[in-house]
């Protein structure tokens, strides 16, 4: 069953993919982010589970992989720092659904003098379950390393190693003030490197929910290259809409200042509005018909007072008076005229504000609705269910921080 479930995961996720329509600039442009989500979803198909151990320098990150293989891979040294680049090693476990896990042993974060430290940094991101290795109380770089995987959503365990000079009062008491320091509402896991604890521990995660770490990770990649895929097309959008808004603004300020007849005024404005909600619906690829054009138009003017008010009363005022002036105009030998420049200036000040602010909201709205014609990753990731949710409660962390951080309400119009 959990077999068929990780297929279906994969194939959910490479239909997505399909899906998206990239343009040769947004492949170009992208080139590495989809080199290295292809990587992640060919990991998903393989069921190929990525754990690495990431610290500071010097704190046993390589012993500690070495004490879960049973065997002296990794290079180990007195001297701190002599992991430089990433190293990788399959780990064989018996009775495994997963087909493979790799155990991949990092540089120092602390450590300067690294290879290739953006791939460094991709194996990390891209890694399924994050080993924190400390060597005694957490300090503020790790403390904020920590956070800042738990806000990328990140599984971290944090593994306590180099106890062997520590009484148990002090390793209490070190572990006491870890937890103290970490999130409450997360419940990381603090285990100690001694003799089978780690790997009974790290081999049952793996046994439980090792292919659900593997397929949340997947869509959490998909989501974020997602959302940059998004940021940088609502950017794009966002020139053109602004230049059409423009556009109409102009077209409809000229209208209103040199057209005297009231009805023509209001019946023309309603048009260019219209016209100006349809030609937005285009550029943020939602072809809407007359009738959803005229909805929203309707719903903008009658929830936003100033545009209601404008359309209608301020216009029709403006061009009462107007008609007033050039009714009279004979009888006072033309000076009634005078004010006539000056109001008709008025009116196309006002259609230009209302105008713009009428397409920065159809703008916000057409976006709202285009949201609902396709499934963003981080939906596929909320209809995920969990047997266990204290063992995936960093998603919510995720998820939150997802909303907060990444308001693409910001390139809009």
């Amino acid at each position: 069953m959990k077999q068929l479930k990780i297929n279906k995961n994969y194939l959910l996720l490479k239909n997505w993919w399909e899906t998206i329509d990239l343009t040769n600039y947004e492949k170009s442009f992208f080139n590495r982010e989809i080199i290295s989500f292809n990587q992640q979803l060919f990991r998903l198909k393989e069921k190929k589970i990525r754990i690495c151990a990431y610290g500071k320098s010097g704190v046993g990150k390589s012993s500690v992989l070495n004490s879960l293989l049973k065997k002296d891979v990794f290079k180990t040294d007195i001297i701190n720092g002599s992991t430089r680049e990433i190293q990788a090693e399959e780990w064989a476990l018996k009775d495994q659904l997963l087909n493979s896990i790799e155990l991949l042993d990092s540089p120092g974060f602390d450590f300067c003098d690294v290879k290739f430290p953006d791939k460094i940094y991709s194996c990390i991101n891209h890694s399924d379950l994050i080993l924190f290795i400390v060597s005694g109380d957490i300090n503020r770089n790790e403390l904020s390393e920590i956070s800042s995987l738990i806000k990328d959503g990140k599984k971290i365990i944090v593994i306590v190693n180099k106890i062997d000079l520590l009484k148990k009062n002090e390793l209490k008491e070190i572990i006491e003030n870890i937890k103290f320091k970490l999130p409450k509402d997360l419940n990381i896991p603090i285990l100690i490197n001694h003799e089978n604890n780690l790997k009974n521990y790290i081999t049952k995660i793996i046994n439980q929910h090792g292919e659900t770490l593997l397929t949340l990770n997947s869509l959490q990649l998909a989501d974020k290259l997602f959302l940059q895929i998004k940021g940088q097309r609502l950017k794009k959008r966002q020139k053109l809409a602004q230049s059409t808004i423009g556009k109409f603004s102009t077209i409809k300020a000229s209208a209103v200042a040199l057209n005297p007849f009231i009805f023509f005024d209001v019946a023309g404005s309603f048009a260019l509005d219209t016209a100006l909600i349809s030609e937005l619906s285009k550029i943020y690829g939602l072809n809407l018909k007359s009738e959803s054009t005229r909805k929203i138009f309707k719903s903008i003017s009658i929830n936003n007072l100033f545009l209601g008010v404008t359309q209608v009363g301020i216009n029709t005022s403006f061009n009462l008076i107007r008609k007033v002036i050039l009714l009279t105009a004979p009888f006072t030998s033309g000076l009634s005229l005078l004010p006539y420049g000056p109001i008709a200036i008025i009116q196309a000040a006002i259609a230009i504000h209302s105008t713009k602010i009428l397409g920065k909201l159809a703008a916000k709205e057409i976006y709202i609705r285009s949201k609902v014609s396709y499934i963003e990753p981080s939906i596929l990731i909320q209809k995920i269910t969990f047997k266990e949710p204290e063992i995936f409660n960093h998603i919510n962390i995720y998820l939150s921080n997802r909303n907060l951080n990444n308001n693409l309400m910001s390139f809009l119009p």
